[in-house]
């Protein structure tokens, strides 16, 4: 009986696909900014090669939208936030490890327009019926960050009425490519995930408050010991070349 056991499960193994091994596996889910999808993607494989025990699995969204599922319960181990004030409101709530957390990245704001454009203005547009798109302001930082850059060069009143709100950065990326609009306003390191759009302006760290991004480990991780791995893989020194492939400043 035991022998037909074993077989079973041996062809039950076989297939789905996975092995003893697999199963034995720790599973993390990390919580990030939109904007880290490309720059992650790359640390996780480089990460679950030199830990072969961990598996890395993301939920990327908006900043604001994570934060809000991480205070509703949402299953999760690391935090990495593109907004201070989403940090540090979980901070605030008990809800990361404040000895494992802080800032470890900036980025930086540029204008963007399709590829085939004829290299439109903010000045153009608000002459114009065409549209802008940012993040949304209540609750992706990006566009939080837009708004204040636009304010700051005197360009909101202008062009409010012609915004077109998405849901997370990469969806104005979308909208810029598919030439729904003129115009996008996203982090630099976003150029480096389409050949479909091409930056106009860099906008002056000066018309709005620091782009940082902070990781930290939640206290709900139902790992935490490899959830501080991970964290700590990912602000190491070690990793500057990576992000600064993909349009970062580490630091």
């Amino acid at each position: 009986m035991t022998k037909r056991i074993w077989i079973l499960i041996t062809i039950l193994l076989l297939v789905t696909g996975c092995s003893p091994k697999d199963q034995d596996k720790v599973t993390l889910t990390i919580s990030a900014a939109a904007s880290l999808k490309d720059s992650m993607m790359e640390v996780k494989k480089d990460f679950e090669k030199q830990h072969p025990g961990i598996q890395i699995v993301f939920n990327f969204g908006g900043t604001g939208a994570l934060r809000k599922q991480v205070e509703q319960g949402a299953p999760s181990d690391v935090f990495l936030s593109a907004s201070k004030k989403d940090y540090e409101r979980l901070i605030d709530r008990g809800l990361i490890d404040s000895t494992l957390g802080g800032s470890f990245l900036t980025n930086r704001l540029v204008i963007i327009a399709p590829e085939s454009s004829s290299d439109p203005s903010l000045d153009a547009l608000s002459h114009s019926k065409d549209k802008l798109a940012i993040g949304n302001p209540a609750f992706v930082p990006a566009g939080n960050y837009a708004k204040q850059a636009l304010m700051g060069m005197d360009k909101w009143d202008a062009v409010k009425d012609q915004l077109v709100l998405a849901k997370d950065v990469r969806g104005v990326l979308t909208l810029v490519e598919n030439q729904s609009v003129s115009l996008g306003i996203v982090y630099a390191s976003d150029l480096t995930a389409s050949k479909k759009v091409k930056s106009i302006q860099s906008i002056s760290p000066s018309h709005h408050s620091k782009i940082g991004y902070y990781a930290g480990v939640l206290q709900n991780s139902k790992h935490p010991k490899e959830a501080a791995v991970f964290y700590k893989f990912v602000i190491s020194d070690k990793r500057k070349e990576t992000f600064e492939k993909f349009g970062f400043t580490k630091g």
